[in-house]
């Protein structure tokens, strides 16, 4: 580390900056936080992560002292670097939160992503990444997909150019997604979440160099940017077995035990070695569902942070983490808020946390009141500070059969229909609703899933995953028909989970409804994963090979590289 210039990051409060603290590490740098106003004007070098909402960023940076001097600083031009709202912060102003300024760097206002676009919102895809610019500098020259995580956007110049704009993407139509101004570099996407690729652009950043003159305002000859990817997601489900270890396990619909004389608990693994494992071999994201006991006193006894802490030192794609993400009291009586345990859990490494039963309750309080949120639920505490990308609802859904969906008071699939459909009912029932079950599937709620998914969409949620009871450790394939109801149903990017087991499932999951998919916008899969039965390379290579959906595919003699 001796020589290399430290690095000052700024944390206001909010968001994953542990993650961009491991990336500087990782390529060898010494990290400092700041900690007063003056730590700004004093810095060598910021790197600025932001994430939530725009107005709130800019509210926090005011609070801390930090807008002024931070504002200087960049009209200094001094060497910056801005992650997804370090760069939307660069601008005048957000539609976000209007009336709000930014830091007016660069001239503009950030929008939201059209409805017109017909688009799950937020953007939450590895998408391609095209130089505007003939000197990229930081960015590749040919950049592979990187980590996007947003609902709002920089819209294109209306020439088509600029001399700031330095990369583009595509998400339903063309937008800025990286920008340059002497010794300021920002980029929409997460670098710090983007696998080996994102550690070289900051890499190179670090470094130093860069065009000047007309060099670092020639625009590029072309700008063509790959396709957004569907995200393949491994999942481990976390907890202690009898002998106080704590593992990865699998269940048959839930059913953890082992079915031995000694009925012990299923021991897939070691949580942050397989976690290692999935990122090595190309997974998008890697999720962590804390299942076990101490989910009940997470900040009291802490082994799920400590698990999370050192996987995020050594994955660099984004973590989920779920389970107790909940207010509670512990046995002390001391009460802790669900926003305290999501904080816990996004100073160790996380990107998301998943709220389950807590996000039934929510819902079910929202109807109650007559579609209204009292911005006190987990959901709208967490989207609040952390922005929506940042709060996943997973829904554990069991089919209801019916045979007069007018009847039943819920909205209903056929079945049967669909060319890998799910079948009849025991007595040939040709519908079915699905049931939100709470505590792990083990109590069924009133609501159905349309219901649930419309709810959390109203009340913050950034992301829904669909884990359905009857498909669990089945390997007979994803519930289409249930994706295909909640992607109708709502805006949401929709995660489609349990019943895989071929390649072949991943690819009904996430093609679109048109081919009789499910359209998903990505596919979670755990005991297929964990027992080496179909890995997850091998399902990107099937998907690159064998279909038109786009992946992120590392070429098996890269995919050590986990790029």
């Amino acid at each position: 580390m001796a020589g290399k210039q430290e690095v000052t990051l700024l944390d206001y409060g909010a968001g994953n900056v542990q993650s961009v603290f491991n990336a500087i590490k990782q390529l060898g740098y010494p990290v400092r936080y700041v900690k007063d106003p003056s730590d700004i004007a004093n810095a060598d070098r910021i790197v600025f992560p932001g994430v939530g909402a725009f107005g709130n960023c800019i509210a926090a940076l005011k609070k801390h002292g930090y807008f002024e001097p931070l504002k200087k600083y960049l009209q200094e031009d001094r060497p910056y670097f801005g992650i997804c709202l370090g760069m939307q912060t660069l601008f005048e102003a957000s539609e976000e939160s209007p009336g709000v300024e930014g830091l007016g760097l660069l001239p503009g206002v950030v929008s939201r992503f059209p409805a017109s676009l017909g688009l799950a919102v937020p953007n939450i895809n590895w998408s391609g990444v095209a130089p505007m610019l003939a000197d990229p500098w930081p960015i590749a020259a040919e950049s592979p997909r990187c980590y996007f995580v947003h609902s709002y956007r920089v819209p294109m110049p209306a020439s088509g150019f600029a001399p700031w704009a330095l990369a583009c993407s595509e998400y339903g139509e063309r937008f800025v997604c990286a920008v340059r101004k002497g010794k300021c570099v920002a980029t929409q996407f997460h670098p710090e979440k983007s696998g080996t690729a994102g550690l070289e652009l900051l890499g190179r950043w670090l470094q130093g160099g860069g065009p000047a003159g007309d060099a670092a305002v020639a625009p590029a000859a072309s700008i063509c940017p790959p396709a957004p990817a569907r995200r393949i997601i491994a999942c481990l489900d976390v907890r202690t077995n009898d002998a106080g270890d704590l593992v990865v396990t699998k269940g048959d619909q839930y059913d953890v035990r082992e079915k031995t004389q000694g009925d012990e608990v299923r021991n897939l693994g070691k949580p942050v070695a397989l976690a290692e494992r999935y990122y090595q071999d190309g997974a998008d994201e890697v999720s962590f569902l804390n299942i076990t006991a101490f989910r009940a006193c997470v900040l009291a006894d802490q082994p799920m942070v400590e698990v999370l802490r050192s996987a995020a030192e050594k994955v660099f794609v984004p973590l989920t983490v779920g389970g107790g993400i909940r207010s509670y009291v512990d046995d002390s009586g001391k009460a802790y808020s669900a926003l305290e345990v999501a904080d816990a859990y996004f100073r160790a490494g996380a990107d998301k946390v998943s709220i389950g039963s807590d996000a039934v309750e929510a819902a079910q309080a929202y109807y109650a009141a007559g579609k209204t949120a009292s911005g006190e639920s987990s959901i709208e505490k967490i989207s609040t500070k952390y922005g929506r990308q940042a709060v996943v609802v997973s829904v554990d859904p069991r089919r209801v059969y019916v045979t007069d969906p007018a009847g039943c008071g819920h909205e209903c699939v056929e079945l049967g229909k669909l060319k890998k459909c799910t079948p009849v009912g025991p007595n040939g029932e040709r519908f079915a609703w699905y049931c939100c079950t709470l505590k792990g599937g083990r109590e069924n709620s009133e609501l159905d899933v349309v219901q649930l998914a419309r709810a959390v969409e109203a009340l913050g949620a950034g992301e829904l995953l669909l884990n359905c009871i009857d498909r669990d450790g089945q390997n007979s394939g994803y519930e289409l028909e249930l994706i295909q109801q909640v992607k109708a149903a709502c805006t949401l990017p929709v995660i489609a989970s349990s019943g895989a087991g071929s390649p072949v499932h991943f690819q009904d999951a996430l093609a679109p409804k048109s081919d009789d998919g499910g359209g998903a916008d990505a596919a979670l899969a755990a005991g297929i994963f964990h027992r080496n039965e179909v890995p997850v390379q091998e399902v990107k290579a099937y998907l690159n090979k064998e279909t038109d959906i786009p992946v992120r595919y590392l070429q098996p003699s890269k995919k050590r590289k986990a790029s």
